[in-house]
């Protein structure tokens, strides 16, 4: 309803001024509208689908140079989106995206027009008028824009007018300005020296719109270290509580397993001790045969804490069991149906990590954000490959649209899966849940095993730095293919 609203008044009012004056339609028109089509035949992709006109310079040109409906049909024709060829918008989104441009230009136009005349006025009544015309056609056209993207996204329209811009405020202001004095020394220009120097005019404009693309390419730069860093600093804290978490464990262990059996040994070695200074040699042999029992025992609980340790940081459980126990505790207080369905797959300690918070942060959208009835999730061995699927019958959202600021998320476990060399999939639609699939590859564990049997290592002499040295030279090889 909202493009409706446009596009029929706007079609309608360029009609009726073309109705009145039907002299300002010329064969010039006709070929700055090819020109203009031309140019914009090359846009510049901005955010969530919008883009970017290199052709305004040249549309404030026809708006500086004719009237206001002859200015605006030249836009309303000449702005041509590839899109509509490739038949990636509908009719009517294309028709709207014309008209906010001829509704642009009409109102940039009839300012010029009101305050100034090319060829009459001085230099600073031109710029003056050209200043405000870049205005009134920017405000007009970032009005409409945020109109339809919030009804659209459902965003707040301040949200999408910050995304409408490249670059800082006032970066983006200076340079928008720029454009509009320089189309009006290319009306000048052309006033002078006639059609035969629009072509001259295309050369500036390619450079601008690489100016763009460089500016852009900069911007989403610096968002993503911004987030990387987010991410790190966010991994680095969760591995300090895991090594707390570790501490904690090992010291329960002590105190609770090995201090008790030490114990108990000192004090079977005093009694054996007593039976023989007494001469008790029957009792004697009853204490040290306790004495080897109790031996034994403290053996094979450090040996059992040694092989736990080295199979996984989460604990001497292991992944498996650390995210049954993560499940039974989040089910204990959520009202969802957890599914699980989770193997033993063996895994160096910094992937089984990695896995367990992609795990816990997925569940833990999930119950925010989705409100699900039913969370799945599954860890298989699948080929050379170890696979985690989360899936939820939530509300979903749109994978395209910004995420909430201040929320990471989804970044942070993207950015898990890359760090250990693995993928990540989203797949998600509104009213149809969520489906997260990570995947690991294990040919290089397998290669790391080798390595270590040539090397005649066994897994305890290996260093902690083997499995992320092997994964890090893993990503570098998948970045570089």
């Amino acid at each position: 309803m909202l493009q409706l609203a446009v596009v029929v008044p706007t079609i309608v009012a360029i009609a009726a001024l073309l109705a009145v004056d039907p002299g300002a339609v010329n064969v010039q028109i006709v070929l700055w509208i090819l020109t203009v089509a031309v140019v914009e035949a090359l846009p510049v992709p901005a955010w969530h689908g919008l883009q970017l006109s290199v052709a305004f310079p040249l549309l404030m040109v026809v708006a500086f140079i004719y009237p206001p409906e002859a200015a605006a049909l030249a836009a309303l024709v000449g702005s041509l989106d590839p899109r509509e060829l490739r038949r990636e918008v509908g009719v009517l989104r294309a028709l709207f995206n014309r008209c906010q441009v001829a509704l642009s230009i009409l109102a940039a136009s009839a300012i010029f027009h009101a305050l100034a005349s090319l060829n009459e006025s001085n230099a600073l009544v031109l710029i003056g008028a050209a200043m405000l015309a870049a205005v009134a056609d920017y405000s007009v056209n970032s009005s409409l824009i945020t109109l339809v993207v919030s009804v659209d996204l459902g965003m707040a329209p301040l949200r999408v007018v910050q995304e409408l811009r490249i670059g800082r405020l006032s970066e983006f202001l200076i340079s928008y300005l720029g454009l509009a004095s320089f189309g009006l020394f290319l009306a000048k220009f052309y006033e002078r020296l006639g059609f035969w120097s629009v072509p001259v005019f295309v050369l500036p404009l390619l450079l601008a719109r690489q100016m763009f693309f460089r500016s852009k390419a900069l911007e989403e730069a610096h968002k993503e270290l911004q987030d990387r860093e987010q991410v790190l600093r966010a991994l680095s804290n969760r591995m300090a509580e895991e090594r707390q978490d570790e501490r904690a464990q090992i010291a329960a262990f002590l105190h609770d397993d090995l201090a008790q059996l030490l114990f108990k040994l000192s004090l079977q070695v005093d009694i054996a001790r007593r039976h023989l200074a007494a001469g008790k040699l029957a009792e004697t042999e009853k204490a040290l045969e306790d004495i080897k029992e109790t031996k034994g025992k403290t053996s094979d609980r450090i040996r059992a804490l040694i092989r736990d340790l080295h199979r996984s940081p989460l604990g001497r459980a292991g992944l498996a069991e650390a995210l049954q126990s993560f499940i039974a505790e989040t089910g204990r207080d959520a009202e969802v149906i957890f599914r699980t369905d989770i193997d033993e797959v063996p895994l160096p300690p910094p992937i089984a990590l990695l896995l367990y918070h992609i795990a816990r942060e997925g569940v833990m959208n999930a119950l925010k954000h989705a409100h699900p009835s039913n969370v799945w999730l599954t860890v298989k061995q699948d080929g050379d490959a170890v696979e985690m699927v989360l899936r939820d019958d939530g509300d979903g959202f749109d994978p395209q649209a910004p995420g909430p600021e201040g929320h990471y998320g989804l970044t942070m476990m993207r950015e898990r899966a890359l760090v250990g060399g693995g993928t990540f999939d989203l797949d998600s639609a509104p009213a149809e849940g969520t489906t997260i699939t990570v995947r690991f590859p294990t040919s290089w564990l397998q290669e790391g095993e080798a390595d270590r049997g040539e090397a005649g290592e066994s897994p305890s002499d290996a260093s902690p730095g083997t499995a992320p040295d092997r994964a890090s030279q893993q990503r570098q090889e998948s970045v570089v293919a």
